[in-house]
């Protein structure tokens, strides 16, 4: 997906369509016969958007071979975030949320605060679709609808994070779709940092550090596939 420095998006259109592919592929799992996870808002996001006009039928395509990714990482931070609440972490801040319903839907422990932050149409489409449908959220849930590659830090201070509380992060998703430059998400309060050069090198050889196998199904059949 081609990305420039000053591009903007609704949630139906470039990177905020890949909000609604997730959201698409969290609803069919939640329909599933044993589901990893139940996100019945999911499906709201979806209707919402199909009812402005968007189309998920190349999206949905994809859903065999992407759905259980999406799948799969959603439950690890279901758990990471249940888990973070366990140990008395209460304050949250989820970077480019997108349509991520966990603040209205995971078991938060008595005044967690979760920050959101995303695009201004992305975090409007959500609100307005979940206040449609008198969704509250299970948190104390503050949006900060800012682009990340402005100066989120400030914005999110003034959201009111504590910089000196401990705090559970999560960047679900979203290096993939940063410009090369923004991929280091360094900030004047040293509040992230990450060093992608060996997963940009990994991207480009997708089988740098693995195994060579001559023959893949003799190796699979000694292992005990059927």
């Amino acid at each position: 997906m081609a990305r420039t420095d000053d591009d903007s998006w609704s949630v139906t259109e470039s990177v905020g369509a890949t909000a609604l592919g997730v959201a698409l592929a969290r609803a069919a799992e939640s329909d599933c016969g044993c589901p990893l996870f139940i996100d019945r808002y999911a499906q709201l996001f979806v209707d919402a958007a199909v009812a402005r006009g968007w189309d998920p039928t190349q999206i949905a395509k994809h859903l065999p071979l992407v759905g259980g990714y999406a799948a799969a990482r959603t439950k690890w931070f279901d758990e990471y975030f249940i888990a973070a609440g366990a140990n008395g972490i209460d304050q949250i801040v989820i970077l480019a949320a997108g349509l991520d319903a966990r603040a209205w839907r995971l078991p938060w422990v008595s005044g967690t605060v979760v920050y959101e932050i995303d695009q201004p149409q992305v975090l409007a489409f959500k609100a307005d679709t979940l206040k449609a449908h008198d969704a509250q959220p299970a948190s104390r849930y503050r949006a900060v609808p800012i682009d990340l590659r402005a100066d989120w830090p400030k914005a999110l201070q003034e959201a009111g994070f504590d910089p000196s509380t401990p705090t559970a992060w999560s960047a679900e998703g979203l290096l993939p779709y940063l410009p090369p430059a923004a991929q280091e998400l360094a900030t004047p309060l040293e509040i992230v940092r990450i060093e992608c050069t060996r997963a940009q090198r990994f991207r480009r050889d997708p089988a740098a550090g693995g195994t060579e196998l001559e023959n893949p199904l003799e190796q699979l059949v000694l292992g005990g596939w059927r």
